[in-house]
């Protein structure tokens, strides 16, 4: 990890959640940068249940983080000053209605890197990020971390069958495209 503000507000936040031993897993941006892929974002997203979002606010909710607004799930973490969003087990990710999924349980879709963060698996953090694509047309970024996590990570076309069959077609799309040569890299 290095020493900008949301590097720093994730080691933060894992740290308690670590301690108060709540499952949780780093979504987002900071765990697209977690597999080989250089990814600039100025918030952290941790998917986690209602009652460990719930325990995390009693123990913490004022000591070092605070709430978006009264009763928000996101958070503010007031010594970085980067906002924290929680991604929730029993919510729906992308427009909240046409993906077949769920957030994903932590305890299921995550392992531990080797700093001792929880980060979401190579699969489900592809499902998290084509579904908000396919679903939301404001979020072309998705696709180009898939898209980028495919050709860092050498994923094969048949990668695709350890994703939710929903993004599966989307996947082998991306899959096709990071194929072809970049016209920039053969000049």
């Amino acid at each position: 990890m290095g020493e900008s503000p949301v590097e720093k507000a994730v080691v933060s936040i894992c740290a308690r959640l670590n301690e108060l031993k709540i499952p949780y897993a780093l979504a987002g941006g900071m765990a697209v940068n977690r597999y080989e892929v250089q990814r600039n974002t100025d918030d952290v997203g941790i998917v986690i249940d209602r009652a460990g979002l719930r325990r995390f606010k009693e123990e913490w909710l004022g000591r070092g983080w605070v709430e978006n607004f009264k009763g928000s799930k996101g958070l503010r973490d007031a010594i970085n000053k980067v906002k924290i969003d929680f991604l929730l087990t029993d919510e729906i990710p992308g427009d909240g209605k046409s993906v077949p999924f769920k957030f994903p349980n932590p305890n299921d879709a995550s392992e531990t890197d080797e700093d001792g963060i929880s980060v979401l698996t190579l699969p489900r953090l592809l499902d998290l990020k084509l579904a908000p694509g396919m679903t939301v047309p404001k979020r072309p970024r998705d696709f180009d971390d898939a898209m980028r996590l495919i050709e860092a990570n050498k994923l094969t076309r048949d990668y695709g069958s350890k994703l939710h069959p929903f993004v599966r077609a989307k996947y082998d799309e991306l899959w096709l495209i990071a194929q072809m040569p970049d016209p920039k890299l053969e000049a």
